[in-house]
């Protein structure tokens, strides 16, 4: 895990400060709501519906177990006592005072924390794989590349004001578990014979216009990964539209002039500039590199491991369901990776209490290095897990309200705060996905429709993913009540695809049972172990369409 230097705190420290000075003026009338609201925006702040709400960067989802202990303690002094982790592999808090936004800002500079450029339009937190580094199917670890990201796009003096927010995701893996087609940069590390390098996808993205990226390099070698990011972002700041924010990402610049002829423009700005100050040396890489190294792990003899542990699997029905659904394969023999869940019925996804901050520093303590990372689905994950230690593992978690045996399923939603929260939301979120957990409870039936991915969204900013949900909820507005749009066969998978409206949109009491119409002819059309998404690629929309819009005899 990357750990800052005596520079990175100077730097973090001096911008604490600035933004002290900047909030007393504001506060005092020296400056205007105005003049503000850039200056909030670089540091995370927005204004939502009932209160402040303040985003703190995570980045690429790692944490450790001190920064869970400090936002533990921030939330409980400085709001109301939890947090939410975001899709970004954010966290935020939804009730902060402003004139407090300062010293939470100091105590996050302690642990190397911050929440700088977490909003406004500039390069946001760089995503990535919960798994990395630990997964079996990984080519290369993207962790040292999104640091190198990171560092390169934090203050970078051309990109602080870009037409539009702008997000970038790396994959390492051959499974895109990061979501990069739906960025406005998708990385995948590549392998060509002992090189490594990447893949360059450009253009993706949700929101109004959902655009599934393009590729304009199948490989770049791996010393030119800054200076060609930077040769896309410079065009795209100076091509990008500014006089339409609806019309202002990436993605409708790329779609105006071509994926080709956008990655020729690109091509040409890069020829400029990539051998300069950008260039990754030998001695940079390994410098990355060496910051994401393997923790100690124990030698364990894999087929004694696993006969221990599938001999407790098969001792408890529940902590066999519990290993099936929240554990994942580690390439270390004797290890797992495990989700901790944080959506119990009746809690709003990626919720979290102050305490239940605390105790997941303590799971990481006592079984993980002292590690976490958080999921684009809103879960915790706790990456180096010994075997012989799952079953005490699922014992402590259930404690904590985080054993969920849910992963993958229908209720382990994608779910933006929306209208409780967010001003810019048309309908709520949270008492939809609510309502569908309550309705959909039943472990037997969820293990029976298998991995479904459902995404709920309070407007068309799309932060809950609905575009690619295989089942895709949207809240919109008419004539002032609130309505949900049902759309159908999306995925942020290495096959994405965007989902396609159903048809004319229901009220809040209906969504549950639309729901169960469109499970019901998935379970009667699916051909034997057939995924949802597979079913609905095969059959297409019409029979779901048939069976919810059917009207009663």
């Amino acid at each position: 895990m990357y750990r800052y230097d005596e520079r990175d705190h100077t730097i973090i420290q001096e911008r604490v400060a600035q933004f002290r000075s900047q909030t007393e003026r504001y506060l005092a009338g020296e400056l205007s709501e105005e003049q503000f609201l850039p200056l909030r925006l670089q540091n995370g702040l927005y204004i939502q519906r009932l209160a402040p709400m303040l985003r703190i960067a995570v980045p690429y989802g790692l944490l450790n177990s001190a920064q869970l202990r400090r936002l533990a303690r921030i939330s409980r002094d400085f709001d109301k006592g939890y947090a939410h982790f975001t899709t970004r592999q954010n966290l935020q808090f939804n009730w902060p005072q402003l004139e407090d936004i300062p010293d939470i800002l100091a105590e996050l500079a302690e642990v190397e924390m911050h929440a700088v450029q977490t909003s406004g339009n500039c390069i946001r937190n760089t995503t990535s794989d919960p798994f990395a580094g630990v997964a079996r199917d990984e080519i290369a670890d993207p962790r040292p590349y999104c640091e190198l990201i990171r560092q390169w796009s934090t203050f970078h003096p051309e990109f602080a004001f870009l037409p539009r927010k702008f997000k970038i995701a790396v994959s390492g893996s051959e499974a895109d578990r990061a979501a990069i087609r739906v960025h406005d940069i998708g990385v995948q590390i590549v392998r060509r014979g002992d090189e490594i390098g990447f893949q360059v996808l450009v253009g993706g993205g949700q929101g109004r216009t959902p655009v599934i990226a393009e590729q304009i390099r199948d490989f770049l070698p791996e010393e030119d990964l800054l200076s060609y990011l930077e040769a896309i972002v410079r065009v795209y700041n100076q091509l990008g539209r500014r006089d339409n924010k609806y019309k202002a990402r990436i993605k409708i610049l790329v779609k105006a002039l071509g994926a080709e002829e956008f990655g020729r423009r690109v091509e040409r700005e890069w020829e400029q500039i990539k051998d300069g100050a950008d260039k990754l040396t030998d001695d940079a890489l390994a410098w990355a590199k060496s910051f994401f190294t393997a923790p100690e792990y124990k030698t364990f003899d894999g087929a004694v491991s696993d006969a221990a542990l599938q001999a407790q699997a098969d001792d408890d029905k529940a902590f066999s369901r519990w290993l099936e659904r929240n554990s994942f394969p580690h390439r270390v023999p004797g290890y797992r990776a495990i989700t901790l869940s944080t959506k119990p019925t009746g809690v709003p996804p990626g919720d979290v209490t102050d305490r239940q901050l605390e105790a997941i520093a303590d799971l990481a303590d006592e079984y993980s290095f002292g590690e976490v990372r958080v999921t684009h689905e809103q879960n915790v994950v706790l990456a180096d897990v010994p075997q012989d230690r799952l079953l005490e593992l699922w014992q402590a978690a259930r404690k904590h309200g985080f054993a969920t045996p849910n992963i993958g399923t229908l209720t382990d939603m994608i779910c933006c705060p929306g209208g409780d929260y967010c001003s810019l939301a048309n309908a709520k979120s949270i008492p939809v996905a609510e309502a569908i957990q309550r309705r959909f409870d039943d472990l037997d039936y969820l293990y029976d429709l298998g991995d479904l991915d459902l995404n709920i969204s309070g407007c068309m900013n799309a932060c809950g993913h609905h575009h690619v949900g295989h089942i895709g909820i949207l809240g919109v507005d008419k004539k002032g009540e609130e309505f949900y749009q049902v759309q159908l066969g999306g995925s942020s998978s290495e096959n994405a695809s965007l989902a396609k409206v159903l048809g004319p949109s229901f009220s809040r009491a209906e969504v549950t049972e639309v729901i169960g119409k469109i499970l019901d002819i998935y379970l009667e059309q699916r051909r034997p172990e057939e995924p949802f998404i597979d079913t609905y690629n095969r059959i297409g929309v019409q029979p779901f369409k048939e069976k919810v819009y059917a009207k009663a005899s």
